[in-house]
This record gives C-alpha cells, structure tokens and sequence, in this order.
C-alpha cells in the first residue's frame, strides 16, 4: 500500500491513488497497476500513457531515467483499491475514497463507480460485482475485526469447499 499511496501522490503526482485492473473510463477494461513493483514484464501502469520505470536488470539491461510526474498522463484510480488498504492503512484509504468522493462524481446509489480519469474528471458509471464484492468483503473484515477469512474457512462452507479444491492440483512450491 505504500507504494500505491507513493506512486500515486509524489512519483505520479496524482494526488490519489489505488491502482487495480478496472474498466477504463475511456471505455473497455484493462489493467492498472504500478509498473515499479509489478512482475508483468510488460509493465502495469497508472496511466493512458503507459508509463514505464525502468530499473535496469544487472549488467544486462542498464536503468533508465525514473520518469517525472509529468510524465504520467491520464491516471486512472480505482475505489476498490483504496478499500482493500484497509487493514494496513486505514486513515490513508478512508481520506482517498472522501477525496474521490469529494473531487468527483464516483459515487452513486450503489457506492463508488469503477473508475476514475483523476487528469480528464472521467468516470467510468459502472460498478463492477468483482470490485464490489472486494469492496463488501474488505468493509466485512474491517467490522468483524479480521474474522471473514475465519467464516469461509470453518463449519459448512469449509465442508462445501474442501471437495472441490481436492481436485486443483496446485504446482506453486518448493
């Protein structure tokens, strides 16, 4: 959450932040992220620019110039980033989301839109059921005091769910 919060207030320059795959305001769906600490080769970015840092890999690809804010164009921030920082950040995530609330039209009858443009004002006025529900699921364990995992591993749904993971053969591992 640090390098969200990071990324999205000095690096970018934003003044928000919470980067997650989401619709794009622009329209379609696409990824977001922030490219310093992802793993996709291709890079997650925060912004329609595509923005890349470049660290460099060794001796064998040297780092390349660490980009300035205004470089970034077109940042889109998603909501349910912010809620998932919930249990490591909360004053930051509760003061992002009242951010976008305030700044601009991202929340309607059914809570936050998917989607910001923070440079265009752009929303995108969908609420996805993914996002949703890990906007729910984050509120849930924030009110139970961390306990959602607990429910959905014991008593029933434990019963109904350790069948069918008995047939996943999962090879991440030693």
């Amino acid at each position: 959450m640090r390098a969200q919060i990071e990324h999205g207030l000095r690096e970018a320059g934003y003044g928000y932040w919470g980067f997650s795959p989401s619709n794009n305001p622009a329209g379609g769906y696409r990824e977001w992220g922030v490219d310093a600490i992802g793993m996709e080769p291709a890079g997650y970015t925060s912004d329609d620019a595509r923005t890349l840092v470049d660290y460099g890999f060794g001796e064998c690809r040297p780092a390349q110039p660490i980009p300035p804010p205004s470089a970034y164009s077109g940042g889109v921030v998603t909501p349910h980033a912010s809620f998932l920082a919930l249990p490591f950040e909360p004053r930051a995530a509760l003061a992002n989301l009242a951010n976008l609330r305030r700044d601009f039209d991202a929340y309607g009858e059914g809570g936050f839109y998917d989607a910001v443009n923070v440079d265009t004002g752009q929303v995108s006025r969908y609420w996805l059921a993914l996002d949703q529900g890990m906007v729910m699921a984050a509120i849930a364990n924030r009110l139970t005091g961390n306990r959602l995992q607990r429910y959905l591993t014991a008593g029933a749904v434990e019963r109904a769910v350790r069948p069918l993971l008995a047939v996943e053969e999962f090879t991440a591992g030693a």
